[in-house]
This record gives structure tokens, sequence and C-alpha cells, in this order.
């Protein structure tokens, strides 16, 4: 089963272009939200995750704060 991924990121995030490749490079689809320029969704993602640092990536329930390849890898089914 697809799981729904949202990553919540910068322009300028290192990182987040990192987690963005990793998904694009194993055809994972994900919504991506810009908390520079988007107040709500930056917000929001403090809400979720209580950091203000990006990126935060969703996973279906699961919250992952920063980009660790190997836990975002397992919570994908990745091998």
């Amino acid at each position: 089963m697809e799981k729904n991924v949202t990553i919540y990121s910068t322009p300028s995030c290192h990182f987040c272009h990192m987690a963005k490749d990793f998904f694009k490079e194993n055809n994972v689809v994900f919504t991506e939200h810009d908390v520079a320029a988007d107040m709500d969704k930056r917000m929001e993602m403090i809400q979720k995750s209580g950091q203000m640092g990006v990126p935060v990536i969703a996973i279906g329930d699961d919250l992952v704060v920063g980009f660790d390849r190997t836990r975002v890898a397992e919570l994908l089914g990745i091998e």
C-alpha cells in the first residue's frame, strides 16, 4: 500500500534537496510544502513536530525530523 508522503522544506535546505532526490530516485510520490513561503504550512509543521528545523517528513502516521535516509527507507519499505 502506498503511504502518503509529505515533506515540509525550504528552498535553501541541503537536506531537503537530498530527501526530495531520494524520493525521486525511488519513485516515491510526495507532497512538498515550502515553509519559507507558506506561513500556514509552517505553523502546521511546528504543531506536528514541535520543530522549526527542516526537513520534516511525514510518512503515513510517522514523522521524521531531518533526513534520516535509513529510517525513511524503512518506513517506505525500500531496501
